[in-house]
């Protein structure tokens, strides 16, 4: 699997090529003139069959301009699209979205498995269980970031992880933790050029319950649960759709709702079988974390994990 961050300048549109008039008509070959028999006497007039004129001959030509225009042009047309439709959306003018101030990751692969071990929603593996790194699952940070120093894609202790609550939080916290404490945890971190900081976490536990059951003591889903440090009012996020889910996965997306204090957080949680994924954007300042990286960042986790 690969995914990229769907920057293609808009080409002009092309010239039609012209098209060549009929070649027009010297003239009507007409048949050798015949001797005229003498009109018989008194004879009676006999009414003749209509005849319908013939169209004037610029007319012809006209039509037979028109019918060559109408054959180029849909031609023309025939090409233009079937090319729309082998481009990636990128590709096309007026369709491009590098505009929309996501962000450019790197391209994205799935680490290689031990032998013999299946992915985890594969028919193989109906305990959901991912056997690969769990490090090599972590979303890169994309082009511009600064990593952060304390999160470097690597393991982290429980420590670390609960800093992520505030503090009067972080007690509770490892409490769960400690009664079902994940095999694992890795985290990244970096901080973006307007200022946006990110941080990944995923905690993989020894079967999908113990995961499950972290994402209900933590109360996420009616509410975006217990609070992060630097969180005030979060609420659901309205625009992340059901077209943005992945088949498998259960993510629960929340914004902080003005008016917000120092900084304005975005977070989301899904649950991946045996794993669950924290993800957190911060914005410091007046102006909100945006929300197109984020929805970003968290589909791209999300394919990782699926």
């Amino acid at each position: 699997m690969s995914e990229r961050t769907m920057n293609p300048e808009t080409p002009g549109t092309p010239e039609s090529p012209g098209v060549p008039e009929a070649p027009e008509v010297s003239g009507t070959p007409v048949a050798p003139e015949m001797p005229v028999a003498p009109e018989a006497p008194h004879a009676a007039a006999v009414p003749l069959s209509p005849t319908p004129p013939r169209p004037p001959r610029r007319v012809l030509r006209a039509v037979a301009r028109w019918t060559a225009a109408a054959l180029v042009f849909g031609l023309l047309g025939t090409g233009t699209a079937f090319g729309i439709a082998s481009l990636e959306r990128t590709d096309v003018p007026g369709l491009a979205t590098e505009g929309d101030g996501r962000w450019d990751y790197p391209k994205l692969s799935l680490p290689a498995l031990p032998a013999g071990k299946p992915r985890p929603f594969s028919t193989g593996n109906p305990a959901e269980i991912h056997h690969a790194d769990l490090r090599e699952l972590l979303l890169p940070a994309p082009a511009g970031a600064k990593p952060d120093k304390k999160l470097t894609g690597g393991w982290i202790s429980t420590e670390t992880f609960l800093a992520a609550y505030r503090p009067q939080n972080r007690e509770s916290v490892a409490q769960l933790l400690k009664d079902a404490p994940p095999r694992h945890i890795a985290a990244r971190g970096w901080t973006m050029p307007d200022g946006t900081v990110s941080r990944v976490y995923l905690l993989r536990f020894n079967s999908t319950a113990f995961a499950s059951g972290l994402i209900d003591d933590l109360n996420v889903g009616s509410s975006a649960g217990t609070p992060l440090d630097r969180t005030d009012t979060m609420r659901f996020d309205d625009h992340w759709g059901s077209d943005n889910d992945i088949e498998n996965l259960s993510s629960f997306v929340f914004e902080e709702q003005a008016p917000f204090g120092a900084e304005h957080v975005r977070q989301a949680y899904t649950l991946a079988g045996d794993t669950v994924a924290l993800i957190v954007h911060e914005r410091p300042g007046k102006r909100e974390a945006a929300r197109v990286p984020f929805q970003q960042t968290v589909i791209l986790q999300n394919q990782l994990l699926a």
